[in-house]
């Protein structure tokens, strides 16, 4: 078994805050004049920003936020990539070169570059944000399907398969995808992490959740003109931002080992 440890408990956290959110007695626009940038104390865990609101509602708000545009853009990307990497890689041709050549026209640009022109081409708004992050984020999944289904379409298993007329819907489900999901499983936690930055990165710019909803990049935005008299503005999604990002990046590299079956009996060995 895959040993959680804290990054487990860190990312259970952030899921409980992000289904628990929007259904708890939180006041996240509540304006309060009397404490525009108090800091933490009894009152409030986390004080309160610019305007008087609850750091702590907020950030609890953005955990919902960055949670709903990683699962969305996460499964899209998947479910998209995986089909398009698969059937390119089996039916091969001309079809193969033409995704190929799509494929390297994405890769060309630099992602966040990409997806900050399709933010702001589409308008601010988290339903724009995962329809550019999915867009821009297919790509890699599909590489890897691609570069797996090439691997395995000759595999002993599937000439079988093709020998006995089997149909190749059937055998793309039944032979190949089994044997792929493995590194895109992988592929996908630290897609998670890359989502969480590139969502905080395009609400820092203005291009992602507008007000009054928030957002940790937004947070962040808002709180780094007072970072002298207010830092908590800026700490508070800064760390759970970094804490949510690391625990996904370690709980990959976790989950990579414990699947690298090779890598496990040379241990035992």
């Amino acid at each position: 078994m895959i040993r959680l440890g804290i990054p487990g408990l860190i990312l259970s956290l952030w899921f409980l805050m992000a289904v628990t959110g929007p259904f708890l007695p939180l006041h996240p626009e509540r304006i309060d004049l009397v404490n525009i940038l108090t800091g933490p104390g009894l009152n409030e865990a986390l004080g309160y920003d610019d305007l008087g609101r609850p750091v702590l509602d907020r950030l609890l708000l953005g955990a919902s936020t960055s949670f709903f545009v990683a699962f969305w853009v996460v499964t899209i990307s998947v479910v998209i990539g995986t089909f398009v990497g698969t059937f390119s890689a089996y039916i091969g041709g001309y079809v193969d070169q033409v995704v190929v050549r799509i494929i390297d026209i994405f890769l060309a640009f630099p992602g966040i570059l990409l997806a900050i022109a399709l933010s702001g081409i589409m308008g601010p708004g988290i339903e724009n944000v995962v329809v550019a992050l999915s867009i821009v984020g297919w790509v890699g999944f599909a590489r890897l399907a691609r570069a797996q289904t090439l691997s395995l379409k000759h595999r002993e298993h599937v000439v079988a398969a093709v020998s006995l007329g089997t149909v190749q819907r059937k055998i793309i489900v039944r032979h190949l995808f089994p044997l792929i999901s493995a590194p895109l499983i992988i592929e996908a936690t630290f897609g998670i992490a890359s989502v969480v930055i590139a969502e905080a990165g395009l609400s820092f710019l203005g291009l992602g959740v507008q007000p009054p909803d928030a957002s940790w990049g937004s947070m962040i935005r808002d709180g780094a003109r007072y970072m002298l008299v207010a830092p908590h503005m800026v700490l508070a999604p800064g760390i759970a931002l970094m804490l949510v990002v690391l625990s996904v990046n370690l709980l990959g590299d976790r989950l990579r080992d414990w699947m690298d079956v090779k890598g496990r009996s040379v241990v035992k060995k």
